[in-house]
């Protein structure tokens, strides 16, 4: 599974995965793709330099990249607690009524709450690169687009190529404007936050849009038949974030998470706003119905959303509170049905590749099988 971009990368194969969780990247970088550590929610530049050393020393010399939050346009001055007080008390109040109605406990007394959604933040995310051109990864990749032009500026000269993510051509084309090196097309079936176009569609109108640029294709792939199906069409690669959920190098916080994800079908997912305040997909649980119920306050814009829930989300998780209990996955957690390291997953990527291709070919008549 080589391309013109994974031979520049020095990948065997042109399979980028996108994941949150150190040991995941790594494993992914030592199987023969690429690696991409999610860098949002790591607030503390000690805490993203200690996972980046961790990977430094797992990789076995292999290539890796990194995926920030970081909007194109720069916003001074703001502060965290200035974007806190414009949450409104009944969204507050919707939270703990919630909350109160599914018996979360409250957290223990002087314990934080995890994971808050700051990462969007401009000055946060300048932390996290300043952390991040200490190391020799490859990739920077933006999950909100076109990273500020002194960012690819920096970038391009440390020789870190620069990837974003894009739900239309239209947008495509902004970002090759901006100077970017990689497109990722990332289609309706992905986990996460995403647009409207189905992979099928969206994929080669981009490839079309930004030519001669490199595209990866995102959304709904799981499968090396699906990889295949992408090279075919015009894609020099995929992009992959949901199918590393489920494997064993995976720190997802809750068993009964897991055991949500294995039982899920293609149809058991949603695209709310109810995480972040932008469309992302999900798990389909009470959580998002509530929020979703045109009876409810609604939902707030990004970052309000994000910062109103984050709290609720750790408590959800800390006691495993199964109706409430989701994560951001793609439709591809159908096919999500058994725990299984990254290098299984590789594997079986790798082989479903080769039956796809030799199907092709047996159509084509190229093949004496």
């Amino acid at each position: 599974m080589q391309t013109e971009l994974s031979k520049k990368l020095g990948v065997e194969h042109a399979i980028f995965g996108f994941t949150p969780f150190p040991a995941v990247a790594a494993a992914i970088s030592r199987a023969g793709g690429f690696g991409v550590l999610g860098a949002v929610r790591y607030t503390a530049p000690d805490d993203l330099k200690r996972d980046l050393d961790w990977v430094e020393a797992h990789v076995d010399g292999k290539p890796y990249g990194l995926d920030v939050v970081m909007p194109a346009k720069k916003v001074e001055g703001v502060s965290e607690a200035d974007v806190e007080a414009m949450i409104p008390e009944g969204h507050r109040q919707f939270v703990q009524d919630t909350l109160a109605k599914y018996g979360v406990p409250e957290l223990a007394e002087g314990e934080v709450s995890g994971w808050r959604i700051t990462g969007w933040m401009e000055q946060v995310a300048r932390n996290q690169l300043d952390v991040a051109f200490d190391y020799p990864i490859r990739l920077l990749a933006n999950a909100l687009g076109s990273p500020p032009a002194d960012v690819v500026a920096r970038a391009h000269e440390q020789d870190v190529l620069v990837a974003a993510l894009a739900g239309s051509a239209r947008h495509a084309v902004k970002h090759k404007e901006g100077g970017i090196d990689i497109v990722v097309a990332q289609g309706y079936e992905a986990g996460g936050h995403t647009g409207e176009i189905a992979s099928m569609v969206l994929t080669p109108e981009v490839v079309d849009a930004v030519d001669p640029l490199p595209v990866l294709a995102a959304g709904g792939i799981g499968s090396g038949q699906q990889v295949a199906a992408a090279l075919a069409l015009g894609a020099q690669g995929v992009w992959l974030g949901s199918l590393w959920l489920t494997t064993t190098e995976a720190e997802l916080p809750s068993p009964r998470l897991i055991e949500k994800l294995l039982a899920a079908g293609s149809g058991d997912t949603v695209r709310s706003r109810a995480l972040s305040g932008k469309p992302a997909r999900q798990l389909r649980t009470e959580w998002t119905d509530a929020w979703d119920d045109p009876a409810g306050p609604g939902t707030l814009p990004m970052p309000l959303q994000g910062l109103l829930v984050a709290e609720a989300v750790s408590r959800i998780q800390k006691y495993e509170v199964e109706p409430l209990l989701g994560t951001p996955v793609g439709q591809i957690v159908g096919r999500m049905t058994s725990e299984r390291s990254v290098q299984a997953a590789f594997d079986d990527l790798t082989r479903g590749f080769e039956q796809a291709v030799d199907r092709i070919n047996r159509i084509a008549g190229r093949s004496g099988k």
